[in-house]
Order: C-alpha cells, then sequence, then structure tokens
C-alpha cells in the first residue's frame, strides 16, 4: 500500500478546510470497491435465513441494494468537499458470509477527474444500515463492521485488486 501524502489535501495554507480543485487532472477510469459486513445474533440470522431475508418490512436485500445505490448518487450530498460525479455503474453484492453475518460489497465506477471511493464506502455503509433498520424488529443486537475501502483503480495509485 502506497505511503500517506506529506499534507491534507482538503486544508489550504491557512489551515482551513478546502475542496480540492480537480479541474486540471486527466479524465480517466475510475472504479472502487468496498464492503461492510451485518452480524446478527444466532436466533435473528436463523429467523432471516427461513424467511429468505424478509421481513415485516419486505426484502431486506433488495431494499438495501435500492438505499445503497441511492447513496451513492447522493454522496456529494452527505460527505463535505466529495464531489458531485457521474456514476458510470454501480454494483452491489450480498451474501451469507458465516451464518450470523452478511457480507455487503458495493462497486462503483465513473470517468472522471477524481476517484470514487467515498461512493463506494457510503453505498456499502448505508446498504448495512438498511439491513439493520428493517431488522431491528428481531433484534437491537444487530452489529455493522468493519467498513473498509478493498480496491481502487485510477488517478495517482491504486489500491488492492482490481475490484
Amino acid at each position: 500500500m502506497a505511503s500517506a501524502p506529506d499534507s491534507l489535501t482538503h486544508v489550504d495554507a491557512d489551515g482551513r478546510p478546502t475542496m480540492v480543485d480537480v479541474g486540471d487532472k486527466a479524465v480517466t477510469a475510475r472504479r472502487a470497491r468496498a464492503e461492510c459486513a451485518v452480524r446478527f445474533p444466532a436466533e435473528v440470522a436463523r429467523t432471516l435465513r427461513e424467511s429468505g431475508l424478509r421481513t415485516a418490512k419486505g426484502a431486506v436485500v433488495d431494499t438495501a441494494i435500492v438505499a445503497g445505490t441511492m447513496a451513492v448518487k447522493r454522496t456529494h450530498e452527505l460527505i463535505p468537499f466529495c464531489h458531485p460525479l457521474p456514476i458510470d455503474g454501480c454494483r452491489f453484492e450480498i451474501d451469507w458470509s458465516a451464518a450470523d453475518a452478511l457480507a455487503i460489497a458495493c462497486e462503483v465506477r465513473t470517468t472522471h477527474r477524481t476517484g470514487v471511493e467515498m461512493e463506494a464506502l457510503t453505498g456499502a455503509t448505508v446498504a448495512a444500515l438498511t439491513i439493520y433498520d428493517m431488522c431491528k424488529a428481531l433484534s437491537h443486537g444487530i452489529e455493522i463492521g468493519p467498513a473498509r475501502l478493498t480496491a481502487k483503480q485510477g488517478g495517482k495509485r491504486d489500491v488492492g485488486a482490481p475490484a
């Protein structure tokens, strides 16, 4: 993994917060993948498996994908200094990773001057929050996380395996 930059990019010479000017950067293909986990108490996981991941609120995974996609498209409204980006693609994978845990992966693509790491992270975590919301009537003992960037391509440096 690349070393940390010498200075923070969202702080100007006077120490004030600022949006990075990407106007002089090249337009290139960018891709990022983020993951987040949702862990359930054993009885809740068993109930969800038996119901096909449906609760009284509806289809858990389908709703999480819709919410995560909406969040990806609105990341710039949620995170200060994120640029509004044209999203070329957004794909989710949500499946059981253990008897009591769902793994959420969100991959986002754009062709622009800046990357989509924050969009992928926002998508994965909002999908996780949506799963919590849809299942909280079964238990408030549901745990979310960790959330992490697993890959990014494009820009100054690549991280992780190809998304």
